[in-house]
């Protein structure tokens, strides 16, 4: 059967997709691409955060992403409140940068603290400053293979993918994970017609049966469930591209969703935790910023 294997038959040496290096790149390019449209319009793109409360890791996420936006020239603000915000008082917050038009991008730091509905919020910034195409007018443009921005974290991934060369167009993708900002756009990113794109995509979660059979046949498995080293070796193809989403912590620090000692033994290709897919996120909000600047110019 194709679920028993021994190692001697795996024979594989994982190529790891350094996200990191990749992100560089990318930044690289895009800084020019910045300059050259900063030059040509005297506009400086923006991305404002909001950040409420003291949650460590978002501290960590806001600071480098400003980060970021500094060295690809770009400008950023960061909207700081105290944890006891109200939704009036965040809301106005969000409306006030919705109206400013030095500002191209809005991020709202995720998660909210207790007592402010994420939804509402998100709903309230302006769908041509969604650079983390959360709002419902995005996600149905992205739907209908359309979209103004792409959920920054699928992006990244869809790029990794293409720049790596491996086959999209008719492999068998599988997304373990159904969460609205990587699983339910990753599947459908990846469905859609036309170039990085026409898999086969199925998508799962907790409710899957059978689920270690379903993940041993994907061509590529992209996994995002935040669940520690939850996908094995036994549950991955010989060969298999497989992306790490996960962002975890054990008693040796960061790590997966991937057990990645045992399934690099496995896998074709894999990105490591950390330095796979969480620099190209922040990339991608860099991209989703610069294209919110130069369609705010033209509408």
């Amino acid at each position: 059967m194709d679920s028993i294997r021994t190692k001697e038959t795996w024979n594989v040496t994982a190529t790891i997709l350094d996200g990191k290096a990749l992100s560089e790149e990318m930044r690289a390019e895009m800084a020019l691409e910045a300059a050259e449209f900063i030059q040509d319009s005297g506009v400086v793109p923006c991305l404002a955060a909001v950040l409420v409360g003291d949650d460590p890791a978002s501290e960590i996420y806001v600071r480098n992403k400003q980060r970021a936006c500094d060295r690809m020239g770009i400008e950023s603000k960061l909207n700081r409140l105290p944890e006891d915000t109200s939704m009036d008082e965040l809301l106005t917050v969000v409306n006030r940068l919705n109206r400013d038009n030095d500002v191209h991008g809005i991020l709202v730091q995720l998660p909210l603290p207790k007592g402010l509905d994420e939804t509402r919020i998100l709903r309230a910034v302006s769908p041509m400053k969604d650079v983390d195409a959360f709002h419902p007018e995005n996600v149905g443009l992205i739907v209908q293979n359309r979209p103004r921005f792409l959920p920054c974290t699928p992006a990244g991934i869809q790029q990794m993918l293409i720049r790596k060369n491996i086959e999209i167009a008719g492999a068998h993708v599988v997304v373990v994970g159904r969460s609205d900002i990587v699983g339910k756009p990753m599947g459908i990113i990846l469905m859609q017609r036309g170039a990085g794109a026409d898999a086969t995509v199925t998508v799962c979660h907790s409710r899957t049966r059978n689920l270690p059979e379903v993940c041993r046949s994907a061509d590529i498995l992209i996994v995002a469930i935040g669940r520690t080293k939850f996908v094995t070796a036994d549950m991955v193809k010989p060969g298999a591209t497989v992306i790490d989403v996960g962002m975890n912590r054990d008693e040796n620090g960061l790590c997966g969703d991937v057990d990645f000692a045992a399934v690099k033994e496995v896998a074709g290709a894999i990105t490591p935790v950390p330095g796979g897919v969480g620099p190209l996120t922040i990339t991608m909000l860099l991209q989703n910023t610069l294209t919110a600047a130069k369609l705010q110019l033209t509408s």
